[in-house]
């Protein structure tokens, strides 16, 4: 019997695919919207309840409309934008009150905020608050699953994490660090897909789901020569080296300086892969459901040749 899911915060960048997985698979599925969402996503919306999707109407502030909703699951997957992520303790204690939820799925999908002890702010911040939002799930006894998906390919691929850009360069790249540290690109729809199946497997209860597919682990020197490959040219190479990407950091305003901090501990610091998956508490999610053909870097590249 296929759980039923709420999720949280559906409509966002990462939730829509999360949505559309859920009802894909077969789940009962519950996406707990804004009155404002309603009407300025109302395509999307639309096309969520196409797909059979039940469309509750409330938001995190209404705790007894927040009780309501989730009385009606058994799993909930929150996936508020970064902004919110703190105000998810609404959620935990509506979770508290109900007692009936048979998973939680907090909204992470990025870095595994418990592995990033060289990140600088405002990204430092930003993880802490996520790492708070596990540890108040944890003193809780609510059952879990969290997801390190890393980098959203969509978000970091088509540019290739050059600033302002939406095609890869074709002449001169900007690499931070030596370019040597290890990437992780999980294609969005590949993170709904994993995500869902994860939801009712014994194996993922109270552990992390982490994602490192092989053929899209790879260092900034090696994406870059894929795409040299893939266009048949050299680029020219500005590495940037680390005190330099502090100093960027710092002299760069909101949003970009949270940009540019993730790309430090990831591109500099190697911080998706520099530590080994604990199987105590982790599960690679490739080797977990070997069945689930993603979509590779190599893939996901050439839509821009």
């Amino acid at each position: 019997m296929a759980s039923k899911i709420l999720i949280i915060g559906g409509t966002g960048y990462i939730g829509k695919f999360i949505v559309e997985a859920s009802a894909k698979a077969g789940h009962p599925t519950f996406a707990l919207l804004r009155e404002s969402t309603l009407a300025s996503k109302a395509d999307l919306v639309e096309k969520f309840k196409n797909l059979g999707v039940n469309i509750i109407n409330g938001d995190l502030n209404d705790h007894e409309g927040l009780v309501k909703a989730i009385k009606q699951v058994d799993v909930v997957i929150s996936t508020v934008g970064s902004a919110l992520v703190g105000d998810q303790l609404r959620i935990i204690d509506a979770i508290k009150e109900a007692g009936n939820v048979k998973r939680f799925l907090p909204s992470e999908f990025g870095n595994d905020v418990d592995h990033t002890i060289h990140a600088v702010e405002p990204a430092k911040t930003a993880w802490a608050t996520k790492a708070e939002i596990r540890r108040t799930v944890e003193a809780q006894g609510i059952p879990f699953t969290y997801v390190a998906s890393n980098f959203f390919a969509g978000y970091f691929l088509p540019g290739l994490s050059q600033p302002g850009a939406t095609s890869p360069p074709r002449d001169k790249v900007i690499i931070l660090g030596d370019g040597n540290p290890k990437a992780v690109f999980t294609e969005e729809g590949d993170i709904g897909t994993y995500t869902i199946r994860a939801v009712d497997d014994p194996r993922t209860l109270n552990k992390t789901l982490h994602f490192r597919p092989s053929a899209n682990t790879l260092s900034f020197n090696e994406l870059v020569s894929l795409w040299e490959k893939k266009i048949g040219k050299t680029l020219e190479k500005v590495y940037v080296p680390e005190e330099q990407v502090l100093k960027n950091i710092q002299e760069t305003e909101f949003p970009g300086n949270i940009l540019l901090a993730i790309n430090h501990s990831v591109y500099v610091k190697g911080e998706q892969t520099n530590f080994d998956i604990d199987p105590s508490s982790g599960l690679e999610a490739t080797e977990l459901y070997p069945d689930v053909k993603y979509t590779t870097v190599d893939e996901y590249l050439d839509r821009f040749v």
